[in-house]
């Protein structure tokens, strides 16, 4: 289960949906385009992508590279990103 906890932007990753349809993470929050926050939990991130709440945060579906690709990004958390 996703945390669902009230953090500020900086505890969250944004993730949005550019024109072209690709998600991407944007770092510094200011690309256009609709947009979705997450924590540094892995498994809030396995459970967004799972439980199809990603999807419809940003009102798009997600291939499978899309997936993978998402979740090859939380192997990048370190115990000083997830507040630890």
């Amino acid at each position: 289960m996703t945390c669902r906890q009230v953090k500020t932007k900086r505890e969250l990753i944004r993730l949005v949906r550019i024109a072209d349809g690709n998600i991407t993470i944007d770092a510094n929050g200011k690309k256009d385009g609709r947009g979705a926050y997450l924590c540094y939990v892995r498994e809030c991130w396995e459970t967004a992508l799972k439980s199809g709440r990603l999807e419809h945060s940003l009102r798009t579906t997600l291939n499978q590279h899309q997936r993978e690709q998402l979740m090859k990004a939380t192997e990048t958390f370190t115990p000083t990103t997830t507040g630890i």
